[in-house]
């Protein structure tokens, strides 16, 4: 248990010594962990390419991922091997199942739907609202970012 977060422990420093996000950051050691508990909390140091091959299989088959967050996932497994254990995988030729594309047609308010939203936002909020249409912000759902955060 020590030795898996002293290795996390490695890898969070990794990451902010390349000036990854912290989104990134905490995206990374998600995946890591999960490999790492997927195979019973073996070091990865211990395990290589059929290990990866099998978790990213599982995660298209029975999880049922996005092929982003498969590709996100492998991501992971990439830096974890070469930045922090310094493995060359170069010659491993990873052949995991792909995760199939799937169809999404995203929610798009006419601008009639639009216009009427912003006349009937609340003039406190008003100007925080047509600034963030304007500029075309979201919300990050993991986190509610504050101004110390910037």
């Amino acid at each position: 248990m020590n030795a898996k977060k002293k290795l996390l422990d490695i890898v969070r420093d990794k990451i902010r010594f390349k000036h990854y996000s912290y989104s990134t950051e905490r995206t990374y050691v998600h995946w890591i962990k999960h490999y790492i508990f997927f195979h019973d909390k073996k070091h990865p140091a211990e395990m290589g390419k059929y290990e990866i091959e099998t978790f990213l299989t599982k995660l298209a088959t029975k999880d049922k991922v996005s092929p982003t967050t498969q590709n996100q996932a492998f991501s992971a497994l990439l830096f974890l091997y070469k930045e922090v254990l310094g493995v060359n995988m170069s010659e491993w030729n990873i052949q995991a199942l792909r995760a199939q594309e799937r169809k999404h047609i995203p929610v798009v308010l006419t601008k009639d739907e639009v216009s009427e939203l912003l006349q009937n936002i609340n003039k406190e909020y008003s100007l925080i609202v047509h600034l963030m249409y304007g500029c075309g912000l979201r919300i990050n759902k993991t986190k509610v970012m504050s101004p110390l955060d910037f």
